[in-house]
């Protein structure tokens, strides 16, 4: 099971939508992803570790540097497979190099 981390700045609306559109698009790809939404304030390195990718909606300075893939998943949210079609592309490949 992949887990990725979805952030927004309320962890209310954008957050879940990117949530949603991973954990659907990549098991049409065959993948077993399970994500979560969270507020970017909430996010601490501790929680980062549970968390095999993360997908901010946009860059985003943590404090710290991310010890996981981080890929910016804003494009997902226009809802254009032109743009979000990169997105899960990098999402996928990340997961490829997981070796999990």
């Amino acid at each position: 099971m992949i887990k990725i981390l979805a952030a927004c700045g309320a962890g209310v609306n954008s957050s879940h939508q990117i949530k949603s559109a991973l954990e659907t698009e990549m098991a049409d790809r065959g993948y077993e992803v399970t994500a979560d939404a969270v507020m970017v304030k909430d996010i601490t390195e501790e929680m980062m570790q549970h968390y095999d990718i993360f997908t901010p909606i946009a860059a985003t300075d943590l404090g710290f540097e991310p010890s996981i893939p981080v890929i910016d998943a804003g494009p997902i949210l226009y809802r254009i497979p032109a743009m979000a079609a990169p997105v899960f592309d990098q999402v996928e490949e990340a997961i490829k190099n997981l070796n999990k």
